[in-house]
């Protein structure tokens, strides 16, 4: 399911949803219960969303949830098997909550934050037996968000996590139609995730954006695929 991953983050309706999938978009992401940024949706919203959308396409919970029982709780509810942990949760609770729910895939987080990459390795050492994929995400020290901030990161850094790491990795942070295709080619990650990179100026997802950034996302997949 990792290969050609692309997903955009933070739908507001259910014809958002459908249009993301006319352009071929698989993983539709759901940002709930978060710190910083404000949902696009309200919880029952979405869950009426994914309920008309999971059987053609893949929903992702991204949430700041820590707790494996929560997190378990939360999925049940919203009827998904795939969630994205931005939040800090100890590694107890991952084991926890694979025991529990091995049925849900786990996307871990890695916030990249000027001079953190020596934290970042050892969440990783610690995390990777209990988690499917990781995501690098961008860090925006004036908000406090980690993620849907617009902004890339230092994507040297990424590089050097997949260098290191023995899952999956999605890249995130900033990217668009515009540098989804270098971004692919320079870091190979398995994945790609957007979320403001294909609005409009109004906060919508923008259908020409959107099939842009999938167009090139996987013209770089099929380019390295070439290569090997």
């Amino acid at each position: 399911m990792w290969d050609n991953f692309i997903q955009i983050a933070g739908v507001k309706n259910l014809e958002e949803a459908k249009m993301l999938i006319s352009k071929g978009v698989r993983f539709i992401g759901f940002p709930l219960r978060l710190t910083v940024n404000a949902e696009d949706t309200t919880e029952a919203e979405a869950r009426e969303i994914i309920a008309k959308i999971k059987h053609n396409s893949s929903p992702v919970l991204i949430t700041y949830l820590s707790r494996a029982n929560e997190i378990i709780e939360f999925c049940n509810y919203l009827d998904v098997k795939l969630i994205q942990l931005h939040g800090n949760i100890e590694v107890e609770e991952l084991v926890k909550l694979k025991q529990r729910a091995n049925n849900i895939k786990v996307i871990k987080s890695l916030v990249v934050k000027k001079n953190n990459l020596s934290e970042l390795e050892k969440i990783v050492l610690d995390t990777q037996d209990y988690v499917d994929a990781y995501i690098t995400d961008t860090y925006d020290p004036i908000t406090g968000a980690e993620g849907a901030t617009g902004k890339t990161h230092d994507w040297e850094i990424s590089k050097h996590l997949i260098s290191l790491i023995k899952k999956p990795v999605i890249l995130a942070g900033g990217l668009n139609a515009d540098n989804v295709f270098s971004a692919i080619v320079e870091v190979k990650p398995a994945g790609v995730d957007s979320h403001t990179g294909v609005e409009n100026s109004d906060g919508d997802k923008d259908p020409e954006k959107v099939e842009a950034f999938v167009n090139n996302a996987l013209r770089a997949f099929n380019q390295i695929r070439q290569r090997r």
